[in-house]
């Protein structure tokens, strides 16, 4: 993802995902992407029921007011998460309110200038202080919420005009305020306490208590229901309690007028002596399941905090002595036993450190999120345990003994060769229209009929949103619920393994965003504190996203070598992709007197600090995995990236600029040399090429937009620019090395990368299969890849290339066979010198035709966009893996998930007649479709209509006379 930065503010998010920041607050459905710079480093761990958080981040006068009534909000910038803390620019109110209609404290009605990137003027705060800001408004008609509606709260957070710095409350979450509904209130004004939950205090500690009444009434505070000040007629108290009691104390602060009585309480509790022991042998990192069923004993890693207590269903929740953690003699971990617990319950908890502030599990694989888990259907993420609405706040881990173990079904799998590996790089929002595990298991056999043997997963653990690239991280250990349960995950890796194909995960270790809770344990300023044993204070680097870790600490060593072991030993995962693989380094680089492509200059120079680190991190990677794949998203000097590839690393290779220009017809830096690992001065074929990833513009964009033309030959043309992207894979797949594809890309897809938003939602164009020069294209991929991974002479080291002029060739030699691959990418006819390294017969692989060549030396005439791949001996052109070996009838569908139509393949072994059957889940039938006659031995296809169907999942049956195969159709519409 790094190049997305190269252009300022908007490298990082665009217009679109700015003005739909918070709509996934209160909208039926998410919209947005995450993918942020600020807008993501605050948390979204909103209140969701508890008492409204006043006081110390916002204050009102009155304190009680009514919806009719103007009040003055304060807001001290110095509170809450301090994002903007020191903040020199206008400052403004994004609110909205909660109203008897909203379904909880989420659910914002009539928000004020929804535009988030932009400056609403009837929002902007008044400067009363560096740090303090005002405004005055009338609730009714500052939101203009109509009679009938009874405004509940306030809800707001603070903001530059831009949006890019977000000032909230303790935790992260949202700022409200209670609207004062009329009779007699009641409210404990001092002290503040974080939530309106828990003070921690010293014992015997004297602490002074104020509260206020919304009538004159007679006015007691008692200390647990002992009287400590009492003032009859009266609108504020103010007493001293002295708490001597360990434990909770509750101090309650009581009006009364009449027959009508109302309190308000706190809670101070006076914490116990840590006790320091030892942590347990064979104790984990997070959770250490114990044998029976019924106990577990959690481990969280917090040095220099005072205390941390554990919540969850398992304590209701409170904070009392037996949910007190014990610290380790180093003073770096807490560790507590759970017992009594009931075997193959799912329990939810937290970790409450330092008496304020409550985070997950780091190390937890299972997290429930109030804001966004209710976009999650239960066709995704069947009986998703509910969060516990009402009892805490913020991200909430999850345990569960005596889990089913998956069973692994698949024995004797070999990953690819990496000469012969061919990636596809997807992420599952576009991709499939149900972004679930489980209907990508059921897709690939789409991707194995095109031959790619590797899945590249664009990050699928959890993140801060659904609706996201994936880049936002925050639980390194738990897939992202969006995407189906962690068994399903499994199966797809299962399946891919099956089919002889790796699976690479894209994994960002460079940052962390704000609902990371090793975020969270140390933050100040709106920034990682100082002492923050993952993170840098300040980013050392200008590409940086959230909060930068600091790969020269012991502490994010430690934490990211085992994130590395867990999904290769727990998922089976075959390698990673490491996003911004070259922000591994503490060189600083991001220097305010230079320019950002100054800073980007000198960030990319050799670097034998980050090298050191990279070839420390493969060590531990190749000692659990000997054969792993480690692909680096680098882009350093080459010198760096020639030591990395030679240890044994692989490095992505960005070639589509080359090839986009290509595309065009246009000269000025079309060179495809670059995309040789030989070129680079690799001793390996460590280098993994493309020409698109997630990261850049469609190549098909820039050609239908930016291509040149000459007479009649227009690269615009639509079916020309699909015509020259053959050339281009022509030009791509027989380069020796390791290739990727981006998904969709064998179908020429065309919509841009800006669409909807840099990383918003993209259509899915499975459509694009049932046109016939998009399939050519798809077709072309698939021999051109099958080409690769069978033949031996693609593993050659005897080749050149010439590709800086608009005709290009490639020449390769091998004993197996030789190649000879020429193309005529300018607009007009133009003659090439292929060099054939032989006389005589010479085979078209793409088109089964063959030319006697008499003088090898001779040139060739070739018209605009010709192209043609020669072999010394013919080759039959193949699908590069075989059919599954379970199946003889080789039954497909795509697109699955299908909205109108399907288009059905299938094959006979001996001539039969056919018959197709569409059944529910239940095994009723839904349709049968006629196929007429006897069908001869060999492929067809049939054509599927599928509009009238209800969506759902149904069951696609071919019944032969001697065989039956069934596969599992998705339709939705």
């Amino acid at each position: 993802m790094l190049r997305i930065f190269k252009l300022g503010f908007y490298r990082l998010i665009t217009p679109f995902l700015l003005r739909n920041m918070f709509t996934l607050l209160f909208s039926p459905l998410p919209t947005i992407s995450m993918k942020t710079l600020r807008l993501l480093l605050c948390l979204l761990a909103l209140l969701t029921g508890l008492p409204a958080v006043q006081a110390q981040v916002v204050t009102t006068q009155p304190s009680f007011f009514r919806d009719t009534d103007a009040v003055t909000l304060t807001f001290d910038a110095t509170k809450g998460n301090g994002g903007l803390l020191n903040f020199t620019g206008d400052v403004y109110v994004y609110t909205g309110v909660i109203t008897n209609l909203s379904t909880s404290n989420t659910d914002w009605k009539y928000v004020k200038n929804p535009a988030f990137n932009q400056g609403d003027p009837a929002s902007k705060l008044t400067r009363t202080g560096p740090n303090t800001y005002t405004i005055t408004l009338t609730p009714r008609t500052f939101y203009n919420v109509p009679a009938g509606q009874t405004i509940l709260k306030l809800a707001m957070l603070f903001k530059s005009a831009d949006g890019t710095v977000v000032g909230r409350g303790d935790n992260g979450n949202d700022i409200l305020i209670d609207v004062f509904q009329g009779g007699l209130a009641a409210r404990i004004t001092s002290p503040v306490v974080a939530g309106g939950s828990v003070l921690f205090v010293p014992q015997n500690t004297a602490v002074s208590v104020s509260g206020e009444a919304s009538a004159a009434s007679n006015l007691t505070l008692a200390l647990n229901k002992v009287p400590v000040a009492q003032q009859a007629n009266a609108t504020t108290l103010t007493g001293s309690v002295t708490v001597t009691q360990p434990g909770r104390n509750v101090v309650r602060f009581t009006a009364t007028a009449g027959a009508t009585t109302v309190s308000d309480s706190v809670i101070l509790t006076v914490r116990p002596t840590v006790n320091v022991a030892p942590l347990p042998a064979g104790a984990k990192d997070g959770i250490t399941y114990l044998p029976g069923g019924t106990s577990v004993i959690l481990n969280l890693t917090a040095p220099a905090k005072q205390f941390v207590y554990v919540l969850g269903e398992f304590n209701n929740w409170q904070i009392d002595n037996a949910a007190f953690m014990n610290q380790t003699p180093d003073g770096t971990r807490w560790w507590i036993q759970i017992n009594n617990l009931e075997p193959g319950r799912e329990y939810g908890y937290q970790y409450l450190v330092d008496g304020s502030l409550r985070i997950g599990d780091p190390y937890s694989d299972k997290v429930l999120d109030p804001s966004n888990d209710r976009f999650i259907t239960a066709v995704t993420y069947p009986n998703l345990k509910p969060y516990p609405t009402g009892l805490t706040t913020g991200i909430v881990s999850v345990l569960q003994t005596n889990q089913t173990a998956y069973q692994w079904t698949t024995t004797g799998y070999q990953r690819p060769k990496r000469t012969d590996l061919v990636l596809y790089e997807l992420h599952l929002r576009d991709f499939i229209q149900r972004h679930d595990f489980q209907t990508l298991r059921d897709t690939l056999t789409y991707l194995q009929k095109l031959g790619i043997n590797a899945v590249e997963l664009m990050p699928v653990n959890e993140f801060e949103g659904n609706d996201s690239w994936g880049y936002n991280p925050s639980y390194y250990f738990a897939p992202d619920k969006y995407y189906g349960p962690k068994d399903d995950l499994k199966r797809f890796i299962d399946e891919c393994h099956r089919r002889g194909m790796a699976v690479v995960l894209d994994m960002v270790l460079n940052h962390s965003c704000g609902q990371s809770p090793m975020v969270q344990l140390y933050f100040d300023g709106g920034n990682p504190a100082p002492n923050s044993p993952w993170f840098n204070r300040t980013a050392t680097h200008p590409f940086n996203v959230c909060y930068d870790f600091n790969h020269e600490s012991a502490y994010t060593k430690y934490f990211s070598k085992k994130v590395m072991s867990y999904w290769l030993e727990e998922y089976k995962v075959d390698g990673y992709r490491f996003d911004l693989s070259k922000g591994f380094t503490q060189k600083v680089s991001a220097l305010p007197n230079l320019t950002f492509d100054q800073q980007s200059g000198l960030m990319a120079q050799y670097d034998q600090s980050r090298i050191d680190i990279w070839k420390d991190y493969y060590n531990h990677l190749v000692s659990v995995d000997p054969n792993v794949y480690a692909i680096l998203e680098h882009f350093a000097d080459n010198s760096e990236e020639k030591v990395l590839a030679d240890y044994g690393m692989m490095l992505w290779g960005n070639m589509h600029g080359n090839y986009s220009q290509a595309a065009k017809g246009l000269l000025a830096g079309s060179d495809l040399s670059g995309g040789a690992y030989s070129s680079r001065q690799f001793q390996q074929p460590n280098l993994v090429t493309y020409m698109e990833s997630h990261d850049e513009e469609r190549l098909m964009v820039t050609t239908l937009t930016g291509g040149s033309s000459s007479g009649t030959y227009n690269t615009r043309d639509l079916n020309t620019a699909l015509a020259r992207q053959e050339m281009l894979a022509a030009f791509f797949f027989t380069i020796p090395g390791p290739k990727m594809v981006w998904q969709f890309g064998e179908l020429g897809y065309d919509v841009s990368i800006n669409s909807n938003g840099r990383t918003g939602a993209k259509p899915i164009r499975w459509n694009y299969y049932g046109d016939a020069n998009r399939r050519r294209l798809h077709d072309v991929y698939a021999k051109l890849i099958a080409l690769k991974v069978n033949e031996p002479a693609l593993e050659s080291r005897n080749f050149s290339i010439r590709t800086r002029g608009t005709t290009k060739a490639i020449n390769i030699n091998d004993p197996s066979m030789d190649l000879t691959i020429v193309g005529n990418f300018s607009v007009n006819p133009d003659n090439i010198f292929p060099n054939f390294q032989r006389a005589g017969k010479w085979y078209n692989y793409l088109t089964g035709d063959s030319i006697t060549v008499t003088d090898p030396a001779a040139a060739l005439n070739l018209q605009p966009g010709e192209y043609a791949v020669y072999t010394s001996r013919k080759v039959k052109t193949v699908t590069a893996m075989r059919p599954r070996a379970a199946s003889t009838l080789n039954l497909q569908v795509a697109p699955n998930p299908t909205a109108n139509s399907a288009l059905v393949r299938y094959e006979l072994t001996t001539a039969s007649p056919v018959t197709f059957t569409v059944l529910n889940l239940l095994g009723a039938t839904v349709r049968t479709v006629p196929v007429s006659g006897r069908q001869t031995a060999g492929s067809h296809e049939l054509r599927l209509p599928t509009a009238d169907f209800a969506n759902g999942v149904y069951l696609l049956r071919l019944t032969t006379g001697e065989q039956q195969q069934t596969l599992r159709l998705v339709v939705q519409h």
